[in-house]
């Protein structure tokens, strides 16, 4: 667990450099009482399994559905308030418009790729795809390349492991897969077209609708600090707005809010979609994802 030195607690931490971390990252933003010491792997979400499974950082970022999925099992996490990375999501899915439209329902009873099934990104477009769009999931055959962050979990039934290193760009390119939910990983290729028509225009009239900006990676400090050191806990949410306050160029816009309330309605739908995608076993309560110290911030 967390060492002390000099009445500073240093806490190993797994926490990327974005543009609202930078601050902390590079030191323009620091602490009288706790030292974030950044040992975790590039990109961040390479150290999100040794952080649920083996404990291995004090504090850090996590995906939301992994620290959904780390609730629901009892890993000793609690969450801060504090995103440090979300944005829409429409956009993130594509296929091959060589090879025929695509209308969004178009990719029921087909199979369509996703780098694993609780990845974040996945975990939105779906919803998307079900919620706005008429999209039966469960008529999707989801292609994945790698498995869950927890040990605990596994993929749904209709859920089919590629070979370890399939490249599902290139697959969805050359017709093995109908479409893919990657993101930026999505091929830089002229023949790729949304999934989604008029993706951006289509996330700013959600948006108008819905008032959530989907998460990505939030912070989590581990209960016992939270538990023994609750001025860690709160200094940390401080250094967090602090950075983002430094952001070069301001916070990106659009971009998830600071604070419990501001992020309820974004934290629910996460809870809802995870749950009716069945990558969680229960929905837990916007609350029980925070305890008494990180419930109060913001």
């Amino acid at each position: 667990m967390a060492t002390s030195a000099e009445d500073i607690l240093t806490l190993r931490t797994n926490l990327a450099e974005y543009p609202v971390t930078k601050a902390i990252r590079d030191g323009r933003v620091t602490s009288d009482i706790v030292k974030l010491d950044c040992c975790g792997p590039e990109p961040a979400q390479n150290g999100f399994k040794d952080m649920v499974r083996r404990n291995m950082y004090d504090a850090g970022e996590l995906a939301i559905v992994t620290y959904l999925q780390a609730k629901c099992y009892g890993k000793p996490y609690v969450l801060l308030p504090a995103p440090v990375s979300g944005r829409f999501q429409h956009h993130c899915a594509g296929y091959n418009r060589e090879l025929g439209h695509l209308d969004p329902k178009d990719i029921e009873g087909r199979q369509v790729g996703v780098r694993t099934y609780a990845q974040t990104t996945g975990l939105w477009v779906r919803g998307i795809l079900q919620h706005e769009y008429g999209v039966d999931l469960d008529k999707v055959t989801w292609m994945t390349v790698g498995e869950g962050h927890l040990e605990e979990y596994s993929d749904p039934a209709n859920c089919i492991r590629l070979p370890k290193g399939s490249d599902i760009g290139q697959m969805m390119l050359d017709g093995e897969l109908a479409a893919t939910l990657q993101g930026v990983d999505l091929p830089k290729d002229p023949r790729v077209e949304r999934l989604i028509p008029d993706p951006f225009n289509a996330a700013k009239d959600w948006f108008a609708r819905e008032g959530v900006v989907p998460i990505n990676h939030i912070f989590v400090v581990h209960q016992d600090i939270s538990k023994n050191r609750p001025d860690v806990v709160r200094d940390i949410y401080r250094m967090i707005g602090e950075s983002r306050a430094l952001t070069q160029g301001g916070v990106p816009d659009p971009f998830p809010p600071m604070g419990l309330e501001a992020n309820r309605k974004g934290l629910q739908l996460a809870i809802d979609w995870a749950f009716e995608q069945k990558i969680i076993p229960r929905k837990p309560s916007v609350d029980e994802l925070f305890d008494d110290v990180t419930g109060t911030l913001g």
